[in-house]
């Protein structure tokens, strides 16, 4: 195993997790700035190439986990590595976020779902080979239908 270190911090919008959108159709458009600690800086050359970046973060205010839970977007309970939880055995968290600028050590960024001092593990340009009609949502658009088209009681 290893012991992760960040490599900078998250300057986000939101102080806690309320504030943050959830739910079906919920759009994450917070804007904020990715921290780099100026010793990881070379490590920014060249990403200003890239639109979209993954940001690999802690759940640093997450205590705990359970491996079954009741996320706020379905009434039913799912194995939490099938939901984006915080409750993680690892409380690892995983963003997709569009990159808008680089000024020095601070990426500004567009796509935040995370807290204000979130510590940031590592970047990764985001690629993917997979077309969107080949991609399955699993039980969340099962959830989705349901509430668009709710059963008669």
């Amino acid at each position: 195993m290893f012991s992760p270190q960040p490599i900078g911090h998250i300057k986000s919008p939101y102080d806690n997790t309320k504030q943050i959108p959830k739910g079906p159709g919920a759009k994450h458009e917070a804007e904020g700035i990715l921290e780099i600690l100026p010793q990881f800086a070379l490590g920014l050359t060249d990403i200003e190439g890239f639109s979209h970046l993954f940001v690999i973060w802690v759940f640093d205010r997450s205590e705990d986990y359970e491996l079954l839970g009741t996320p706020p977007v379905d009434d039913r309970p799912h194995g939490v590595f099938a939901t984006r939880s915080p409750r993680r055995p690892n409380p690892i968290g995983l963003t997709v976020v569009e990159l808008l600028r680089r000024d020095g050590n601070s990426l500004h960024v567009r796509g935040l779902d995370m807290l204000d001092g979130t510590p940031i593990l590592d970047l990764k340009p985001y690629l993917s080979s997979i077309p969107a009609e080949q991609i399955r949502r699993g039980w969340l658009a099962e959830a989705e239908a349901r509430r668009a088209h709710p059963s008669p009681a």
